[in-house]
């Protein structure tokens, strides 16, 4: 279990050099005008995904085939 966690930590750490090479390569993937889009779009989700772990489930209020009334008064078999 240590050796896990020693090897998640060595996986993430990058260098200043890794990180603008990186960051370089985005620039050139997606251009100027794409990584703020980008960027946005990942901090809203990570936003959303954040609010979505503390808020209680929401209630499922889609209606079903068959409503209330018609449970307490089936139509009759001739109609």
């Amino acid at each position: 279990m240590r050796s896990r966690e020693v090897l998640e930590r060595k996986m993430l750490n990058l260098s200043l050099t890794e990180l603008i090479i990186i960051l370089g390569i985005l620039f050139f993937i997606f251009g100027g005008r794409k990584i703020p889009q980008i960027s946005k779009g990942f901090g809203l989700a990570i936003r959303n995904f954040k609010k979505g772990l503390h808020e209680p489930e929401a209630i499922d209020v889609t209606p079903t085939k068959e409503s209330p009334a018609e449970k307490e008064n089936p139509p009759a078999k001739g109609q």
